[in-house]
C-alpha cells in the first residue's frame, strides 16, 4: 500500500506540472528505439498466431509516432526543446533504421529467424514474411520518416543549455525527478556534497592498488595508464568480441558455483551473455540487462556492448558481469519474478535507487569471497564505484549548479580511468536522464547502512545469505520501505 501511495502522489505531481519536460526521442530512448527492442528481443513467435501478432503489432508503429509528434508539438508550445546533440544523434539514428534493406531490418531478421524455426508450411511462412515486408516499407519507414522530419524542421531550435535548469521550473522538475528516482528527500547539494565526499574517499583507494602495481606516478597519470596500455584490451575485431564474451561466461560460470557462500541458491531462470546488436550498439550503453521470463521460457540477457573495444577495457569486465548478471541485476530481478503472490506491480516495477543501488552493492561481494583476485580487476571494481560516486557529482552539476556538457565530460576525464567516449556518452545520458545515475550510489550506501545495521545488531547470528534473500524477495521497493523490512528482519531474528 505504501509502494502504491508513493508511486501515484509521484505520478499526479509530474503529470500536473511537468508532464512535457521529458524528450520522447533521445539517443537512448524512445519509440525509435524502444519498440523495436521490444519486437525482436522480447516479443515471442513460436506459432503461427503469435507470428501474425508480430505483424499487427509492426502495423501500429506509424500509429505510435503520430502520438508522439503530438507530445513534441506540445513542447514546442511551451518552448521545450531538446539539446542540439540529441538531435544529431535521432537524427542520424533514424537514419539508420530507415537505410536498411528488407531482409537487413532487424525487425525482419529476427521474425525470419524464428518464423523458419517454425514448423510451417513453406507458403504460410512466405506469406508471413511478405506481409511483414509490407507493412515495414508502409507503416515502420512512414513512422521513423515522420519523426526524421520533424527532428530536421526543429534542428535550430534546438535547446543551446544542457541542464534542466533551463526548461519551465527547471528547479522544481529537477527536485521532482531526485525524488523519484531516490525516493529519498535529498536535496541537489546534499547529493552533490555526497558525491564530492566519495569520490575522494575511492581516491585514496585506488591509491593503494598503485602501491600494490608498483606504479610510479601521480593518480591521472595511472588514469591514463589504464585508459591507454593495449594489455587491458581486446582486439578491434570479431575475434576480440568473441573472446571478451568468452571470459564474461568464464566469470559467470566462476561465481555461480560458488554462489551459496552469498545466497540461498540461483534462482531458476537462466542467463545468456550477448554482444549488442549492430542496429543499436553506435548509442547504446555499454552493458544493461533484460529480464527473463518468469516461466523460464525466455532467459535473462547480459547485453555487452563490443561496438568499441577501446570503450570495455578487460579490467572492467569481471565487474561489468557481476553488475548486469550475477550477483547483480538477474539474481535480483529473477528471484523477484520468482516469489509467489506478490503483486504484478511490485514484480515488474520498482525503483532504480532499489535496482541499480542493489547492482552496485552486489560489485563489492565477489571480493568477500576472494575474487577480484588480480589488482587491475579490482581497480576494475573501485573504477566502477568511482564512476557511480561521480555521477552524483555531474548529475547535480549540470542540472542544478548548471554545468554545460563539456564540464561535465572533463570532470569525468580528471577523475575516472574511463576512455573518453565513456565519459562523452555518461554525460549525455545525464543531460536527457535526469536524476536516474544519482540513484546507483544512493541506493547502495543505503544498502550498506542496513547490512551494517544487521550485522551490528545481529552479531554472530548475523546471517549474509539471510539477508540477502529479505532484501530482494519482497521486490523493487523505496528506501524507506527496505529499512522497514530490514529492521522488522532484525527484530524478528
Amino acid at each position: 500500500k505504501k509502494i502504491a501511495i508513493f508511486d501515484v502522489e509521484n505520478d499526479i505531481h509530474e503529470f500536473k506540472n511537468f508532464r512535457f519536460h521529458s524528450h520522447p526521442f533521445n539517443q537512448i530512448s524512445g519509440g525509435h528505439l524502444n519498440i523495436v527492442e521490444f519486437m525482436t528481443d522480447t516479443h515471442p513467435v513460436r506459432n503461427y498466431r503469435e507470428a501474425s501478432d508480430y505483424i499487427k503489432r509492426v502495423e501500429k508503429f506509424n500509429e505510435i509516432f503520430t502520438a508522439d509528434l503530438l507530445w513534441l508539438e506540445e513542447q514546442k508550445k511551451q518552448g521545450i526543446f531538446a539539446p542540439q546533440f540529441v538531435f544529431d544523434h535521432v537524427i542520424r539514428q533514424l537514419k539508420e533504421l530507415l537505410a536498411y534493406e528488407d531482409k537487413d531490418n532487424p525487425l525482419m531478421q529476427v521474425f525470419s529467424r524464428k518464423v523458419d524455426a517454425l514448423k510451417l508450411d513453406l507458403e504460410k511462412v512466405t506469406e508471413l514474411k511478405s506481409d511483414l515486408s509490407k507493412v515495414i516499407a508502409s507503416d515502420v519507414k512512414l513512422g521513423f520518416q515522420s519523426v526524421l522530419d520533424y527532428m530536421e524542421s526543429n534542428y535550430e531550435n534546438a535547446n543551446q543549455h544542457h541542464g534542466v535548469w533551463s526548461l519551465p521550473n527547471g528547479e522544481g522538475y529537477y527536485a521532482a525527478r531526485l525524488r523519484s528516482y531516490t525516493t529519498t528527500n535529498y536535496t541537489a547539494e546534499e547529493i552533490h556534497q555526497i558525491g564530492l565526499d566519495e569520490v575522494a574517499r575511492i581516491h585514496e583507494e585506488i591509491y593503494t592498488i598503485m602501491e600494490t602495481v608498483a606504479f610510479e606516478g601521480t593518480l591521472q597519470e595511472f588514469f591514463d595508464f589504464m585508459r591507454t596500455d593495449p594489455q587491458f584490451y581486446y582486439p578491434q575485431s570479431d575475434k576480440g568480441r568473441q573472446m571478451y564474451l568468452d571470459q564474461v561466461n568464464v566469470v559467470v560460470d566462476t561465481l555461480s558455483n560458488r554462489i551459496e557462500e552469498l545466497f540461498y541458491g540461483l534462482p531458476s531462470i537462466p542467463l545468456i551473455v550477448k554482444a549488442v546488436e549492430p542496429y543499436r550498439e553506435a548509442s547504446a550503453g555499454i552493458a544493461f540487462y533484460n529480464r527473463g521470463q518468469a516461466d523460464g521460457s525466455r532467459p535473462g540477457i547480459y547485453y555487452a556492448n563490443l561496438y568499441n573495444m577501446q570503450d570495455m577495457p578487460i579490467y572492467k569486465l569481471e565487474n561489468l558481469a557481476y553488475h548486469e548478471a550475477i550477483p547483480g541485476h538477474h539474481m535480483q530481478i529473477a528471484i523477484a519474478l520468482e516469489v509467489k503472490g506478490m503483486p504484478n506491480f511490485r514484480k515488474y516495477g520498482g525503483y532504480s535507487v532499489f535496482s541499480e543501488g542493489w547492482a552496485l552493492y552486489s560489485e563489492t561481494l565477489p571480493k568477500e569471497i576472494g575474487l577480484y583476485e588480480d589488482p587491475y580487476s579490482d581497480f576494475g571494481r573501485l573504477s566502477g564505484e568511482l564512476w557511480r560516486a561521480c555521477r552524483l557529482v555531474v548529475d547535480t552539476g549540470i542540472h542544478h549548479y548548471r554545468w554545460t556538457r563539456e564540464e561535465g565530460i572533463d570532470y569525468y576525464m580528471n577523475n575516472t580511468a574511463n576512455p573518453e567516449g565513456d565519459c562523452v556518452g555518461m554525460v549525455e545520458r545525464h543531460i536527457v536522464w535526469p536524476g536516474q545515475a544519482v540513484s546507483y550510489k544512493i541506493g547502495m550506501l543505503k544498502i550498506q547502512e542496513l547490512r551494517t545495521y544487521a550485522e551490528s545488531t545481529l552479531g554472530d547470528t548475523f546471517s549474509l545469505q539471510g539477508f540477502h534473500d529479505v532484501v530482494l524477495k519482497n521486490g523493487g521497493v523505496s528506501m524507506d520501505i527496505l529499512q522497514d523490512i530490514v529492521y522488522q528482519w532484525v527484530d524478528n531474528q
